[in-house]
């Protein structure tokens, strides 16, 4: 197992991963735009290796340039899949050599994350994550239905809260956080629970509220873009996922949980450099108001919507006059028109909703992790 650590480690170590490729390349994509890893990818190909990218099917302000960059792969034999519009994001960042070795990124191939951003990346070749990280590509690839298979791959939102619930849970002495920040109120009650048993409690990022007992301090210097917990100093996470509902529950996120001893030193090591160059939180740094939940918001929406909405029966009575019309009298199958319809409803909500979120995010001006 290797630690990668942003910035410095940069993007060679991926690179010459890929150059040593015999067979396939697997990798997962949310932003782009490092050349270098665009030709050793390219050159793989050209050798024989099979290349699989999955792309995110969206990201904020980037999706034009995702779908040039699946052109361009496209164009130079790489398979491509873009991932399913189920979500709301696409968040995970990973990539796998020869089915053996596993990287694991909380860093997106670009250059702002692996220059200026504090953040890690894990190479492995444990053969529980890297079999289980297969498994999930595959599915996800070919978008079928994925069910978490090792408690140590987290994958959001199938089993990443339950997951970092009982890594939370299991400390004993001592919890350090990366997190860019921290808004889940059960996760922040579980924190303040932990602390008031005596758990030492230190966060490098931002919390939604403020604790007596819980340290927070935010890097002067780099943009936070890692999420890393180390427990009892024996045990770590490290992943895409923030201790937020959002990223537990609505998006994809992949993180795993391991214990190697070098491994975290190293990350002990920077994590202490960083929290003595740290600046304490405090105000509006530390941010006292927490966001409703998403469920909230989104039953306010629909009963909001259901109150609004016209009826619905005249307008399909209307819609199927004309297509029977079109369709020269033939039948229609009544079942067929509702599951259509719902489909056709589905996607127009989701696309609705998704314009209106982009709108917000980008008004708010935070930096999208």
């Amino acid at each position: 197992m290797r630690l990668l650590v942003q910035p410095g480690d940069g993007v060679g170590p991926l690179i010459k991963a890929i150059e040593k490729a015999k067979k396939s390349v697997q990798i997962v994509i949310f932003r782009f735009d490092r050349v270098e890893i665009e030709k050793a990818l390219e050159d793989a190909v050209k050798r024989g290796v099979s290349v699989d990218a999955l792309i995110a099917f969206t990201n904020r302000g980037g999706e034009k340039n995702l779908r040039k960059l699946e052109m361009r792969f496209l164009e130079r034999g790489v398979t491509v899949a873009r991932t399913a519009d189920d979500l709301v994001r696409y968040h995970g960042k990973m990539m796998i050599v020869d089915g053996k070795e596993l990287h694991l990124l909380a860093f997106n191939f670009t250059q702002i994350d692996t220059e200026r951003s504090r953040s890690f990346g894990i190479m492995t070749k444990d053969k529980e994550l890297v079999e289980e990280a297969v498994r999930f590509f595959d599915c996800d690839f070919k978008r079928r239905r994925y069910k978490p298979g090792s408690s140590r791959f987290l994958v959001s939102p199938l089993n990443a809260r339950e997951e970092l619930v009982r890594f939370i849970e299991g400390a004993k002495k001592e919890l350090l956080i990366y997190d860019v920040k921290i808004t889940d109120r059960e996760m922040i009650k579980l924190l303040e629970a932990r602390a008031k048993e005596g758990v030492e409690i230190r966060v490098i990022g931002k919390m939604a509220r403020r604790s007596s007992q819980i340290s927070v301090r935010k890097l002067p210097d780099l943009r936070l873009h890692t999420r890393t917990f180390v427990r009892d100093r024996k045990e770590a996470f490290l992943g895409s996922q923030s201790l937020r509902e959002l990223e537990l529950d609505s998006r994809r996120e992949l993180g795993i949980i391991f214990r190697d001893a070098e491994v975290i030193a190293k990350i002990l090591g920077v994590f202490e450099d960083d929290w003595k160059s740290g600046v304490v939180a405090v105000g509006d740094e530390a941010d006292d108001v927490e966001k409703p939940p998403l469920a909230k918001v989104a039953k306010k929406v629909a009963k909001t919507v259901t109150k609004e909405l016209p009826p619905v029966a005249p307008v399909v009575q209307e819609v199927v006059k004309e297509v029977m019309q079109a369709d020269n009298g033939l039948p229609i199958d009544h079942d067929e028109i509702e599951e259509t319809v719902k489909i056709a409803v589905k996607q127009a909500v989701k696309q609705a909703v998704r314009d209106v979120v982009e709108e917000v995010v980008e008004q708010q001006r935070e930096p999208e992790p």
